[in-house]
């Protein structure tokens, strides 16, 4: 499959089954989406990976950000969840946005190289991601931020056909503005 077919077919799955990929096969995937564009070469993010009771503690965190007691049912919806954080690096030719805009990159190349592997993933963040019981779960430091977590499991078998979603390119594509 092509990357354009891969792009094409990527979707988002908000339920998946308790099978995941391994450690090993993970890396693999990080790998190769840490091949994106990356001005100055300044590896502005890193990944956490959450199996099992982390995603009870982050449960724990996500309720206490939220005011709550006991563990949010969230982090449980798949096996394998995947943290991504920006870590900002101090530099004159790379303002914080485009370190963001590299993590974000990250995450979608990984997101789509595990669609593309037969597993089912979706990006999920949320006001929380910004609470401070949650960046002391994920042991951020001050130069960092979480973005959200990818979503990681086996991809169930449908019961419904697929709608296809299409974007019209031809909406958001235009030309730069004529010389006025």
């Amino acid at each position: 499959m092509s990357a354009l077919d891969a792009a094409r077919a990527r979707r988002s799955m908000s339920k998946v089954t308790d099978e995941a990929p391994t450690h090993e096969e993970l890396l693999d995937f990080v790998a190769a989406a840490g091949r994106v564009a990356d001005h100055s070469s300044l590896r502005p993010w890193r990944l956490i990976e959450l199996r099992g009771a982390d995603r009870e503690r982050l449960g724990r965190a996500i309720n206490k950000a939220e005011g709550h007691k006991g563990v949010s049912s969230k982090p449980m919806r798949a096996p394998l969840l995947i943290a991504v954080v920006v870590s900002h690096r101090k530099s004159p030719k790379v303002p914080p946005w485009e370190q963001e805009a590299v993590a974000s990159g990250v995450a979608h190349l990984l997101s789509l190289l595990l669609d593309e592997a037969g597993w089912g993933v979706i990006w999920r963040t949320g006001h929380y991601t910004r609470a401070k019981a949650v960046a002391k779960a994920h042991g951020l430091k001050k130069n960092e931020a979480l973005m959200g977590w990818l979503y990681v499991g086996g991809k169930p078998e449908r019961t419904r056909p697929e709608r296809p979603r299409t974007i019209d390119a031809a909406d958001v594509v235009s030309r730069m503005p004529a010389k006025r």
